[in-house]
């Protein structure tokens, strides 16, 4: 290759300007070299042919590309050419290798997560992004997002589990699923990779309770259930505890005044939520809203037709008193289901590690758990939070234990 001719100089590029009244100004360098002057701007370009076809290649904008910068492109690029290798594509190539660098897991998550602000409360964004700076990051925050596959999840998911923190693996499961189909909305992903890993993850509840998780399980268990034939009071509170899954306490406290069975729904009054009685007294623990399902709403009618005189919905065979705290486990053992295998505040557990599972949102599913929340202000807003999400939510969940107990 023939060494280029250079006929410009530094000083008349510096001083050369668009020609307001005349034709674009161009100024050639040799070897196809040339500074084209807009209005705009100076832009380096080069002409050459390939294949047979003439071509342009931009090489950059002065004053950010010196001349002598330009004069290294265009070498590169005849040698390039000289090779049969058409520039043009090597620049498309660099391109698309950048853009692919730009779309890391971390990039994309981040943001999902600006996306997310002013749709989710500020608490649970936080705790979404600490999660996910805490254990997604770290193993899959520099990979390009569409080289992320199902075992490359995996891989930052084991280490959590090893660690006995099951349900924390599951909600992170999920969050990166929700950002993969981000990515996947916005062409910056093929593939949601979560959307295989059904199933591979333990679903062993992180609390020391013990709960049936398992589908096949439950629905024999729900069976059972159906089946006893105990105090109307105890085979009612049976059947809801797993739709509602409460605490024991706050089920067997239950009160016909808390309960709008028109509305389909239980306000929880906070005296009986978890908390304080420092807090319970101070009214820092919020009331809690349990949406009824059409199946919870048939039980309470027709228990109400039996305990509905008085006060208490769930009346002990001694008049005038609740359940006692032992009643469900006791019912429970005479099923054949000791205290090693399920107990009644397992239910929480149970409901809380399926519905994971299903994909349900985190947040939903916490709220109505009346998970703790550490913004006294933010639980009294959350009393109410998202109420249609978690009717929607409970309506299925009675559903598909009601497709459980069918199949047993």
């Amino acid at each position: 290759m023939s060494r280029p001719i250079n006929l410009l100089t530094d000083k008349k590029v510096q001083s050369a300007k668009f020609e307001k009244f005349g034709k674009r100004t161009k100024l050639t360098d040799g070897a196809g070299l040339y500074l084209d002057i807009q209005p705009s701007g100076k832009y380096w370009r080069m002409k050459y042919r390939f294949d047979g076809k003439e071509k342009t290649l931009a090489l950059g904008v002065y004053p950010d590309v010196s001349l002598k910068l330009a004069r290294e492109r265009r070498t590169t690029a005849r040698e390039q050419i000289a090779d049969g290798i058409d520039p043009n594509e090597v620049k498309r190539d660099q391109k698309a290798a950048k853009k692919e660098q730009t779309d890391t897991f971390k990039a994309v998550a981040e943001d999902w997560l600006k996306l997310k602000k002013g749709e989710l409360a500020d608490s649970t964004l936080e705790v979404a992004k600490r999660r996910l700076e805490t254990w997604a990051f770290p193993k899959l925050g520099s990979i390009p997002i569409k080289e992320i596959k199902p075992a490359t999840v995996m891989e930052a998911l084991r280490p959590i589990e090893e660690q006995g923190k099951h349900e924390t693996a599951h909600r992170i499961r999920q969050r990166i699923g929700e950002i993969f189909r981000f990515a996947v909305a916005a062409d910056r992903a093929e593939i949601d990779p979560t959307a295989t890993l059904k199933g591979q993850l333990k679903t062993t509840p992180t609390r020391h309770r013990s709960a049936i998780i398992n589908p096949d399980e439950l629905g024999k268990l729900l069976k059972a259930i159906d089946a006893y034939s105990g105090h109307p009071s105890t085979r009612a509170a049976l059947k809801l505890a797993p739709m509602l899954f409460l605490r024991p306490g706050e089920l067997r406290n239950a009160e016909w005044a808390e309960i709008d069975l028109d509305k389909a729904t239980w306000v929880v009054p906070g005296k009986r939520m978890k908390g304080t009685q420092k807090a319970k007294r101070a009214g820092q623990v919020p009331d809690h809203i349990v949406p009824l399902s059409t199946q919870a709403v048939e039980i309470l009618k027709e228990l109400k037709i039996i305990t509905g005189h008085q006060s208490l919905v769930f009346e002990s065979v001694k008049r005038k008193r609740p359940l006692s705290e032992n009643t469900i486990n006791v019912a429970l053992k005479t099923m054949g289901y000791d205290g090693s295998v399920m107990v009644g505040h397992g239910f929480r557990a149970t409901a809380s590690t399926l519905l994971h599972e299903q994909n349900w949102q985190p947040e939903v599913i916490e709220l109505q758990l009346a998970h703790k929340q550490r913004n006294q202000v933010a639980a009294a807003y959350n009393r109410s939070a998202r109420l249609e999400e978690r009717r929607q939510m409970m309506q299925s969940w009675s559903d598909y234990l009601f497709k459980l107990a069918s199949k047993s």
